[in-house]
């Protein structure tokens, strides 16, 4: 398993690859872009190896599973390093029926999120990606996907937690592990 030390290097390559926009989408929230972190090449496969062995040393996975949007470039390369499959988790209306689907709050709304029912196996030990975790309820609604398919969530990681909005309560409540770079 990976140390402090990786742990701390996670973090601090993370943190220096973070673009802060303040008052965006709207005033009053400090928007987190990780876009150069991916556009750094060497920093970007560092955190990815960081990431894969950490999941390596907890046993490893079948899938890594991405959530839409983000989630999905950090999917890809992990499961990529893992020599795992790759699942997308996509927003309602993206897929062709069926689908297996999940809804969940959000602060004044609700979302649903889905998955082909061919994507995930009965088994497959799984971890999910992401590049936020706020309140919770996207990787929450995720993990109910991946179980309703049959499928073990074993772990789950995020570029930063946002601690304020509540989501390692969420995730610890739904059974769930997760592991972060940075909280904020």
């Amino acid at each position: 398993m990976t140390g402090l030390t990786d742990q701390n290097e996670i973090t601090s390559v993370v943190s220096t690859h973070v673009l802060e926009t303040p008052d965006f989408p709207s005033e009053g929230v400090l928007f987190r872009d990780f876009t150069p972190l991916f556009c750094d090449g060497s920093a970007f496969a560092r955190v990815v190896d960081l990431i894969a062995e950490q999941v390596t040393a907890k046993g490893g996975v079948d899938l890594v599973a991405g959530i839409e949007a983000r989630g999905f470039l950090l999917c890809a390369a992990i499961g990529y390093k893992l020599g795992a499959g790759v699942v997308p988790i996509r927003k309602a209306g993206k897929l062709p029926a069926p689908t297996v689907t999940e809804s969940y709050a959000l602060e004044y709304a609700e979302a649903t999120i889905e998955i082909g029912p061919h994507a995930v196996n009965k088994g497959d030990r799984v971890l999910l990606v992401d590049d936020v975790l706020a309140t919770g309820g996207t990787m929450v609604a995720a993990a109910t996907l991946m179980r309703k398919l049959g499928a073990e969530v074993v772990d789950s990681w995020v570029l930063l937690e946002i601690e304020a909005l509540g989501g390692a309560k969420a995730m610890q409540a739904a059974d769930l592990t997760f592991n972060t770079a940075m909280t904020v």
